[in-house]
């Protein structure tokens, strides 16, 4: 356990690096300036993420099985028992509730690869998967998904190891990646890491390591520039001791930045440290991984006196952060989706 509480602390030290590099440009930038760029060009991002196909996507939330609702539930599946190729086959008969997935998809094709072809409309509204309609007719398999790496070792909700890596297209253009590993053990605890590609070069990433120092972290970058980044350092000595070490927020070239056992919180700008920067961190209510997504908000005092916070200058995109934050935690694209066919092909081979 000291190696991975070793290991968490270097793993901040590299964000706090990385995410605090410098500019090119050497003139002195002010605080109200360097955050009001940074939430400017955050938005940016957000909205042309937002924008995309990729993005409803990823936070659609209409669940259609998960893990959970199947604690007992045990299955062992790799890529070489499911690969090929899967393509819906518009049904000629209606009515038919209940069936299983599979009697709507054709094996077309071999492939080293699981594909899957199917309208888009199934995909966005996953419960339909085992429902048809006349209107089905005339749907296209105008979504595809190509899955290059799957291992579902399911044994509950605390027990499995997972890993997905994907990429979906939609009218035969690219449209996203979408890469999970997670680790869950009774013992060790929960590893976990989930990550979208846009196709415009945005990404977004979420990832948790637990132990008695845990660490959480979740970005939104343009390439390798975090454009949005939260981390959380958590300290936990018992289920009822659990106290934050280390919280940083990433807004552009502002970073902020409070540890436990300091009374003052620091504000960075391209790495410098602003000494007459003021900030308050504001809690709503006791949150075990505490962020702006949630429950946290984080206001600022510039040198005139006037005041602002992070969730205002963000605006409206701040909830298009947290479904993105919500949806890297559940997935439910890969649970609802990819998972659920998955398992068909395999009890159907």
């Amino acid at each position: 356990m000291k190696n991975m509480s070793k290991n968490l602390f270097a793993a901040a030290m590299v964000f706090i690096l990385i995410t605090g590099c410098t500019k090119n440009d050497p003139q002195k930038e002010s605080l109200r300036e360097a955050i009001n760029d940074g939430a400017m060009e955050l938005n940016s991002a957000v909205g042309s993420i937002s924008s995309m196909p990729a993005f409803s996507i990823l936070t659609s939330k209409d669940e259609f099985t998960t893990k959970s609702a199947a604690a007992d539930y045990k299955v062992y599946i790799t890529l070489d028992t499911i690969k090929g190729i899967y393509d819906y086959v518009r049904p000629s008969s209606y009515n038919l509730w209940g069936m299983s997935i599979m009697n709507f998809f054709t094996r077309t094709g071999e492939s080293e690869q699981m594909i899957v072809n199917m309208p888009l409309k199934k995909v966005m509204r996953s419960w339909l998967l085992r429902n048809i309609s006349k209107a089905d007719t005339s749907l296209e398999n105008n979504f595809t998904i190509k899955v290059s790496e799957y291992h579902n070792n399911y044994n509950s909700f605390h027990d499995y190891d997972y890993l997905l890596e994907s990429e979906i297209s939609i009218d035969d253009k690219y449209a996203g990646s979408l890469n999970i590993n997670a680790l869950v053990k009774p013992v060790t605890g929960r590893n976990y890491t989930a990550g979208f590609k846009f196709p415009n070069g945005y990404t977004a990433g979420y990832s948790y390591e637990s132990g008695d120092t845990a660490l959480s972290s979740f970005t939104i970058k343009n390439d390798d520039k975090v454009l949005y980044g939260e981390q959380l350092i958590i300290i936990s000595n018992d289920t009822s001791k659990i106290r934050e070490h280390q919280y940083v927020l990433t807004v552009g070239d502002v970073q902020i930045i409070r540890k436990s056992g300091s009374h003052e919180i620091s504000v960075l700008v391209n790495g410098k440290v602003q000494p007459g920067a003021k900030v308050e961190i504001i809690d709503r209510k006791q949150d075990s991984e505490a962020s702006v997504c949630k429950e946290r908000d984080i206001q600022l005092t510039f040198e005139d006196g006037t005041r602002t916070t992070i969730s205002a200058l963000i605006g409206e995109s701040v909830e298009d952060i947290r479904s993105i934050y919500s949806s890297l935690h559940q997935v439910y694209f890969a649970a609802s989706v990819v998972d659920w066919i998955a398992y068909n092909i395999y009890y159907h081979r």
